[in-house]
């Protein structure tokens, strides 16, 4: 009788642990790199039945902005908290979240410099990449792998999922910067950091950096192969990149999610959209 009553308190309290048991956030983390020769720092999201389970799971490279750095989704954002909340209320499918620093160093953002002297975006598809994939039990396929980040990792996330529509399965922005609008808008930027920049350099540099222009001249088979979300807030100024993106896409009959919600450009903000990116993205990770 003994042993049956604590069977049924074993088995019966079981459930209750499950759902008592939390994520873990790492987020002074480093890996070496060589092309931008120097350690980066960068932040892991580790779902609740991570160290239980021997399965391996999907994930999201979540980008940070403009003067943060990978602790600001950790410390401002409360992904530990939230991503809980979604997966624990079944919105959100446990995964794992890498959030990399493009904040530290002689240039900061995600992307490569228009002379070639700063390359984070190679670094983060050459080296970040493979190296978090191998370290951590990720499924390392496209259907598996999201983007998403605001403001600077916004901006971020539309271009890597642009450049590399191969790789990921969603990309969300949130408050997104979208580069220069036109030609003329990245020969003033570059001059004014760049004085003699070859117009060559200008060139490549726009088509590779303007998402008005990769939208409009990228194949549309490409740009359809990735589930886009975009979330600003009507207070932000970055709404109107966000609505000109918006109305490319809807002329070239590429489907996304478009949002222009209460709010402005802040975490509140955020906070309130990641909720939603992690139940878009976990979609995309199941079987339709």
């Amino acid at each position: 009788m003994k042993k049956s009553i604590l069977s049924i308190l074993y088995f019966g309290f079981f459930p209750l642990i499950l759902l008592a048991q939390t994520g873990k956030v790492y987020d002074n983390l480093a890996l070496p790199s060589k092309i931008l020769k120097m350690d980066r720092k960068y932040a892991v999201y580790l779902p609740p039945d991570y160290e239980t389970s021997e399965r391996s799971y999907p994930v999201l490279y979540l980008l940070h902005g403009g003067g943060d750095y990978q602790t600001g989704w950790v410390q401002f954002g409360e992904v530990l908290n939230i991503t809980d909340q979604a997966i624990k209320e079944g919105k959100a499918t446990p995964m794992v979240i890498i959030m990399p620093d493009a904040n530290t160093g002689p240039q900061r953002g995600f992307g490569n410099d228009a002379t070639g002297t700063w390359r984070y975006e190679n670094f983060f598809f050459e080296e970040l990449m493979p190296f978090v994939e191998k370290k951590y039990r990720i499924k390392a396929e496209k259907r598996y792998r999201a983007v998403s980040g605001l403001s600077m990792g916004g901006y971020g996330t539309f271009f890597y999922a642009l450049h590399h529509p191969e790789l990921f399965s969603s990309a969300c922005t949130l408050s997104p910067g979208t580069g220069p609008m036109t030609i003329e808008d990245a020969r003033t930027q570059l001059i004014r950091n760049n004085p003699g920049i070859q117009e060559s350099l200008i060139e490549k540099y726009y088509k590779r950096q303007s998402v008005m222009y990769m939208i409009n001249n990228m194949p549309d088979s490409l740009k359809r192969s990735v589930r886009w979300y975009i979330d600003c807030g009507d207070d932000d100024n970055l709404s109107e990149g966000s609505s000109l993106v918006h109305i490319a896409m809807r002329k070239r009959e590429i489907p996304h999610e478009f949002r222009i919600r209460d709010g402005a450009h802040n975490w509140t903000f955020w906070r309130g959209s990641l909720p939603e990116v992690l139940w878009f993205i976990s979609q995309g990770f199941h079987q339709y």
